[in-house]
C-alpha cells in the first residue's frame, strides 16, 4: 500500500477530510459505555468493540481513525478506580486505530478531551492538565498517530495549553484544537469562540474549528463568522441532533411532545436525519470547510451522507438507498402494494 497522505499536505492542497468523530456516544448506545462518568474502559474491556467501530466509519467514509482515548487521562481514571490501567488503556487504544488504519490506508490521530477539572486562572489546575496532556501526547508519539486530535474544549484556555504541550512534546505532530461552542457565543472563561479560533491559530494550530454542544443549525452561523477571521483550514463536527435559536446546544433540547428535557438518555427523538445531515455537509463544503464530521450521536449512515456530498464513494456507497426498488414506495406501484402503501401511509380510513 502506498504511503498515506498526511494531513498538513492534504489541508495545504485544499482536500478535505472526514474525521468520524462520537465513538463515545455511539459505544454508549451500543451498551459499553455508562452514561455520566463515560469513561473508555470498553478499550480494555471489549476491545473487538472498538476495532468494530473503527472498521465501520472507515466503512462509511471516514478519512481518519481516531484512537478512543477520549476521558482515558488520570483525572477521569481515577473516578472509577482504575487509575492503574491508564497506560495500558492508552497504548492499547493508540494500537487498534494505528492497525485499523494501516490496514485501510487512513490516517491514525491521537486524541486529547478536556479534563473535567480545569479551572480558568487557576495555575495548579492548569498544571494537572498540562501534565495529563503530556502522558497522552507521550503515548501518542510512541502508538505512532500521524496528527493529535484536541477537542471539546469548554475554556480557551484549556485549548492553549493543549496546543502549547502537542507543539511540545508531540515530535512535529499536526493539531487539530475544536472547541465546543454552548449556548453563548463565548468560551466558559468568556472568550467569543470566533476570536478564541483565531488565536489558536496565531498560535499555530494546524486547524481549529468547533466540535459537539451545537447541532447543525445552530453551529453554522458562527462558522460562517469563524471564515471571515480565521485564513487556515476550519473544522465542523456537529452532534446529529435538532438544535434551534431556543435550544441552541443538545443540552438544551427539550420533548416536542412533553416539554421535558432530553439530555443525555432520551435524545433519540430530536436526531437529526439524513437530510439535515445532507444540508449540512453542503454548507460546510459551500464555506470551505475542509475538516469535518459528526460528534456526540454520530452513526455510519450520517457520515457516509457528508462522503457522497464530497464526492466520495466509500466501501459503504454498494449500500446506500435505492427507493425506487421499494415494492411499496418504488416508481411503479401499482395493484395490491399500491394498496398497501395506502394503508402504510395512512391514505384509507
Amino acid at each position: 500500500m502506498p504511503p498515506v497522505k498526511g494531513l498538513r499536505e492534504r489541508l495545504r492542497d485544499g482536500e478535505s477530510v472526514i474525521c468520524a468523530e462520537g465513538y463515545m456516544w455511539e459505544l454508549e448506545r451500543r451498551g459499553f459505555v455508562r452514561a455520566g462518568v463515560f469513561t473508555p474502559e470498553v478499550v480494555l474491556d471489549y476491545p473487538q468493540r472498538v476495532i468494530s467501530l473503527h472498521e465501520e466509519y472507515v466503512h462509511a467514509g471516514s478519512d481518519v481513525v481516531e484512537a478512543y482515548t477520549y476521558y482515558g487521562h488520570r483525572e477521569k481514571l481515577r473516578l472509577i478506580g482504575r487509575e492503574c490501567d491508564l497506560e495500558t488503556l492508552n497504548l492499547n487504544s493508540l494500537k487498534m486505530a494505528r492497525d485499523v488504519a494501516d490496514k485501510y490506508g487512513k490516517l491514525m490521530a491521537g486524541n486529547l478531551s478536556n479534563t473535567t477539572t480545569f479551572q480558568p486562572d487557576d495555575p495548579a489546575s492548569a498544571e494537572v492538565a498540562r501534565q495529563a496532556f503530556k502522558e497522552q501526547v507521550e503515548w501518542a508519539v510512541k502508538g505512532g498517530a500521524d496528527y493529535m486530535i484536541a477537542e471539546t474544549f469548554n475554556d480557551f484556555q484549556e485549548a492553549v495549553i493543549a496546543l502549547e504541550v502537542i507543539k511540545k512534546y508531540g515530535n512535529g505532530m499536526a493539531a487539530v484544537i475544536t472547541l465546543v461552542p454552548y449556548s453563548p457565543d463565548r468560551t466558559t472563561d468568556d472568550v467569543p469562540l470566533v476570536d478564541a479560533l483565531r488565536r489558536l491559530e496565531e498560535l499555530g494550530a494546524d486547524c481549529v474549528g468547533l466540535n459537539c454542544g451545537r447541532g447543525p443549525r445552530t453551529m453554522m452561523p458562527l462558522l460562517r463568522e469563524a471564515r471571515k477571521v480565521c485564513k487556515g483550514p476550519l473544522a465542523a463536527l456537529p452532534v446529529p441532533f435538532r438544535t434551534n435559536e431556543k435550544e441552541k446546544t443538545f443540552q438544551a433540547l427539550t420533548d416536542p411532545i412533553s416539554g421535558e428535557k432530553l439530555y443525555p438518555l432520551d435524545l433519540a427523538c430530536v436526531q437529526c436525519n439524513r437530510s439535515d445531515i445532507r444540508k449540512f455537509a453542503q454548507e460546510a463544503r459551500d464555506l470551505g470547510i475542509q475538516y469535518m464530521g459528526l460528534c456526540c450521536g454520530s452513526s455510519s449512515h450520517s457520515l457516509r451522507e457528508i462522503a457522497e456530498v464530497l464526492g466520495r464513494k466509500p466501501a459503504a456507497s454498494a449500500y446506500s438507498p435505492d427507493i425506487s426498488k421499494s415494492f411499496v414506495m418504488g416508481n411503479s406501484v401499482e395493484g395490491h402494494a399500491l394498496k398497501v402503501r395506502d394503508f402504510m401511509m395512512g391514505y384509507k380510513k
